[in-house]
């Protein structure tokens, strides 16, 4: 087996990565390290080839011992495929040898909380299976597919032999080069957008790392929610979309006629993904997209905001997306839309209820909120969910995704 060097130097433009160590014909030895969800190099290490059965690599697995692959790379995935078995079967059996939620909480709250704590768990694990990647991103295993191109619309352009000291060797997990070639592939094929048109002009095509529009109810949301009349003063609609992704609610404003949009966001992932979008789809010259937290410079008679649906903790960088950690974007959201409306401008507060119903807030705390920010309800448009969880009844959260109700609550200033 060959031994990496333990000079390494930095790999893309991002030279603070962190390192992993590890031991390998008894010479120490080291490389770059990468994880989406941030996290730490794992302590221990150990090789893992062929001959290493999914019992062994599962029980070093759950004791934080990572397997560094140097097999033939179909056979890593067929190991990931059989830690995956065995880690789904973990949660039902603890479940049932947990105590009853403590009373302060909801029985639908412990169910998520118990939930989370199986996904963490899973990610963990299956995390812990490890492949190497030269500097030019190819992978130095037995019929390892050419991942290049997926690897740099994640990581960004492979470093030249100039860059940071030259070439050097990464090791990231093999979910995460699964996941990026899933993006990549999404990436290529592009969501369908009905609310953009007719095709092949109506796709978007998100980015690694940027949340997909699959959720295509609350697109449908925007493209009919009644336009506000134009300010006074304006000749035309101005909008603001906070937090823009992919782009895509900037697109639909775009198709309904406003001349005029800016679109913010934190992540640059985001705004590349959302320049790429608004370029293809032939709107760009309407659409300026600024990087920003919450609001741009201004104000605007459409303020859209589509803020994490659940007010909870993320577990890695890569779930901001999902989780909204003490309801932060959506307070801000709240608080500054008085200063960035126009005369008689509306603000679109695009959200699910699944947070109430998993007991995370409650629907009087919503309704309060818009009250302590100056803030009165013009009308609210429904939509029930289209996705297929909401129909599975083997998720543990089947109940709350049934019942849930995504909402354009159309806001103006008291």
């Amino acid at each position: 087996m060959p031994t990496i060097p333990t000079s390494v130097g930095p790999l893309g433009t991002t030279p603070s990565l962190p390192t992993l160590h590890w031991t390998e014909s008894g010479q120490p030895c080291s490389a770059l390290w990468r994880s989406e969800r941030g996290a730490v190099p794992p302590k221990r290490v150990v090789l893992a080839d062929d001959s290493t059965t999914a019992d062994a690599a599962y029980r070093l697995a759950c004791e934080g011992t990572a397997l560094l692959w140097r097999g033939d790379y179909h056979n890593a995935r067929q190991l990931l495929q059989a830690l995956a078995r065995r880690v789904d079967k973990t949660p039902e059996r603890k479940q049932r040898k947990v105590a009853k939620a403590p009373e302060q909480t909801t029985p639908a709250a412990h169910a998520f909380n118990l939930h989370r704590q199986a996904q963490a768990q899973r990610a963990r694990v299956l995390g812990m299976v490890l492949i190497p990647f030269h500097a030019d991103y190819s992978i130095p295993l037995r019929r390892a597919p050419d991942a290049r191109l997926a690897c740099t619309e994640a990581w960004g352009p492979a470093p030249t032999s100039s860059e940071g000291g030259g070439p050097g060797t990464v090791i990231a997990s093999l979910r995460d080069l699964l996941g990026m070639v899933s993006a990549h592939e999404w990436r290529k094929k592009g969501v369908e957008i009905p609310a953009l048109g007719a095709a092949p002009h109506n796709r978007i095509y998100p980015h690694y790392g940027v949340f997909s529009p699959v959720r295509g109810e609350y697109v449908t949301l925007v493209a009919t929610a009644p336009l506000p009349a134009v300010a006074p003063g304006q000749t035309s609609l101005v909008a603001f979309d906070i937090g823009t992704g992919t782009g895509v609610l900037s697109a639909v404003l775009a198709r309904r006629g406003i001349a005029q949009i800016v679109a913010t966001d934190q992540d640059p992932r985001a705004l590349a993904c959302a320049h790429a979008n608004l370029a293809q789809l032939g709107v760009a010259g309407q659409v300026q997209v600024l990087q920003a937290d919450l609001f741009p410079p201004g104000r605007a008679s459409v303020v859209v905001c589509n803020p994490p649906w659940l007010p909870a903790r993320p577990s890695a960088p890569i779930e901001h997306a999902v989780y909204d950690e003490n309801s932060r974007m959506l307070l801000g959201f709240l608080a500054g839309l008085k200063a960035h409306l126009a005369p008689g401008g509306e603000g679109w507060l695009i959200l699910s209820d699944l947070g109430e119903h998993l007991g995370l807030r409650t629907h009087a705390e919503l309704l309060a909120a818009f009250k302590t920010h100056g803030l009165r309800v013009l009308g609210r448009l429904d939509a029930k969910p289209l996705h297929p969880k909401a129909a599975d009844t083997s998720d543990p959260l089947h109940a709350a995704r049934a019942a849930e109700t995504t909402s354009l609550w159309r806001l103006a200033v008291e």
